[in-house]
């Protein structure tokens, strides 16, 4: 199956078209109010990567070029979607396979980059650092050079380090980090390596990224829920890519699982349902009007962001949130952007 080594292989054929971009940025309103449109869900490439990796087994997973470059035609892109503000970070995790001195090169580059380009355009971007979660206590350094000296306003994360979702306390040390400086953990899956045999998903439909991720992803939340890691920090706060994988739409089955199965063994204080309402959030990427529904539904739109998986070819969300009938003006805005300008203190 794709792993997060096969991350990057298909950006050439997933880059959005740029042929007909608008002369004019676009500009999103609700009714007759302009709101500010920000995207959670960006991917970058630092192209310097490349010269840190080159002599090692990690080069394939760099490319000094393509869509995932920061340049001229990403500031086309938003203008094109109607996104005033992108979050950029650095997803697919395969510097988790590198030691410990090569993962601290390979992160000091990514940061110091994307810090460069946000600090180039900071009406624009904004920032989550890519950290060494296969050394949870170098990671929380990274975190904390991150926020304080280079100004990144969270971290994103892969759903699980060589096959390890983070929720042991061997791992405590990088969220002590997350809940002290009060930041956004952004995490974006890379197929479900961790969990379906290799091999399972190849073939026809992609299903290692339309399967893969979302499991992953519901993986991931359901292992820190149950394992009690929100309740020892909570105060950290989550998104999950993809519109958090399968776990809300099958929240009812999580949710009693603790009462009704003996063997269950939950370390969790509360129902799982109950996350979500301060702790868990999710990207609005579900491309249904009637999906968009039940997520707002089961988690309600304070808990819902915005997200565009930029520069990959999915369906931009804005006009399926700004004609949801369900919605209200204050809700639409919310999810746009309002609620991820207050997690992330954008101005």
């Amino acid at each position: 199956m794709p792993t997060r080594r096969d991350f990057l292989k298909t950006v050439a054929g997933a880059t959005l078209s740029l042929q007909a971009v608008p002369a004019k940025r676009r500009e999103v309103f609700v009714g007759k109010r302009r709101v500010k449109v920000v995207d959670i869900h960006g991917h970058f490439v630092a192209p310097e990567e490349l010269d840190v990796i080159k002599n090692t087994n990690l080069a394939r997973n760099v490319s000094n070029n393509g869509p995932l470059v920061l340049g001229p035609a990403r500031l086309q892109v938003i203008d094109q979607l109607g996104i005033d503000i992108q979050v950029l970070s650095h997803q697919g995790g395969w510097w988790y396979e590198a030691d410990r001195e090569l993962a601290r090169q390979i992160i000091k580059v990514q940061n110091e980059r994307l810090a460069a380009w946000c600090n180039a355009h900071s009406d624009r971007f904004v920032g989550l650092a890519s950290v060494s979660l296969q050394y949870p206590e170098m990671a929380a350094e990274q975190l904390d050079e991150a926020v304080k000296k280079l100004r990144l306003r969270g971290v994103g994360i892969a759903g699980h380090a060589g096959g390890e979702v983070p929720s042991s306390p061997k791992y405590d040390p990088f969220w002590t980090k997350v809940q002290e400086l009060g930041v956004l953990v952004f995490v974006h899956p890379g197929g479900a390596d961790n969990i379906i045999k290799d091999g399972a998903l190849r073939g026809r439909g992609d299903l290692g990224n339309i399967i893969g991720n979302p499991l992953e992803t519901t993986f991931f939340l359901s292992r820190l829920i149950f394992d009690g890691t929100l309740d020892r920090f909570p105060g950290i706060k989550i998104c999950g890519a993809h519109a958090g994988g399968y776990l809300p739409s099958y929240l009812g089955r999580t949710d009693v699982a603790c009462d009704v199965r003996d063997n269950a063994n939950c370390a969790n204080k509360k129902h799982p349902r109950e996350y979500f309402k301060q702790q868990i959030l999710v990207d609005s990427m579900i491309f249904s009007e009637e999906g968009l529904r039940h997520l707002v539904t089961e988690l309600g739109a304070s808990q819902i962001v915005y997200g565009t998986d930029t520069p990959y070819n999915w369906p931009a969300a804005v006009d399926l949130i700004v004609g949801a009938s369900f919605l209200k003006d204050t809700e639409k805005e919310a999810i746009l952007g309002g609620n991820l300008m207050k997690l992330l203190r954008i101005v």
